[in-house]
């Protein structure tokens, strides 16, 4: 009831105009009849014209987290039962399905050009319905989701951003530290509402430049792609 509450406080905290704020859609619906798990984990998106770094600010933000194609088929369906997961591994959608800021967008390689992320998740420090709040606040580990067609894995690009009175800067390492937290918080069996899962990992070189060059704030990393192949399982 408190969180309830405060959530009108929660937005003036991030020193925002309420009138200003609009309730988006917690995902954007983008809906596919292709079979989600029966092909390969993902295909290079630099091999058909697209990139490994999102479009941001007129640079770019790794994509420095893939799950598998080959994942467990909920685990794909990215405008629904992946919400599960990520709550398994300690994040939601945003703070009561407020979304602030223009979308930003990737270019998978898979014919459709430049597209909107589906879906903006945050670490939810324990509490799945409005922990999401508290770290539009105080920040913490984010990540933006994009579905790549004729693979269906999920590009990531995730990030521990700072608080909201810094107008939620990436920290410094925060594209490799957010990257590894999230795989730390996955791996192994984790479970959310009934639902079991078994998260596997492995390290891929080469897909991402070593550095700061066209990295968005000016952030190093060290050019590592984690590819999770996520399985539900009784």
């Amino acid at each position: 009831m408190y969180l309830l509450a405060a959530a009108p406080c929660v937005l003036l905290s991030l020193g925002l105009n309420l009138a200003l704020v609009r309730a988006n859609p917690i995902v954007q619906r983008q809906r596919t009849t292709q079979q989600c798990g029966q092909g390969g984990p993902y295909f290079d998106p630099r091999d058909n014209g697209g990139s490994m770094l999102d479009a941001s600010a007129g640079l770019g933000e790794p994509l420095n987290i893939i799950i598998s194609g080959q994942s467990s088929p909920n685990v794909l369906d990215a405008t629904g039962k992946f919400l599960n997961y990520a709550n398994a591994i300690g994040f939601s959608y945003e703070c009561l399905g407020f979304h602030i800021g223009n979308p930003q967008q990737a270019n998978l390689g898979d014919g459709r050009g430049w597209v909107n992320q589906t879906a903006v998740v945050r670490q939810d420090y324990g509490n799945s319905v409005f922990g999401t709040c508290e770290e539009s606040v105080i920040g913490g580990n984010h990540f933006r989701i994009y579905q790549q067609q004729g693979s269906c894995a999920l590009f990531l690009a995730v990030s521990i951003e700072e608080q909201a009175s810094t107008n939620h800067n990436i920290e410094p390492n925060g594209y490799d530290a957010g990257r590894d937290a999230l795989v730390a918080g996955a791996v192994g069996k984790r479970e959310f509402d009934g639902v079991k899962y078994t998260t596997t990992a492995q390290t891929l070189e080469g897909l991402l430049p070593v550095g700061s060059q066209e990295i968005n704030h000016d952030i190093a990393i060290d050019g590592n792609v984690v590819l999770l192949t996520v399985t539900i399982h009784d």
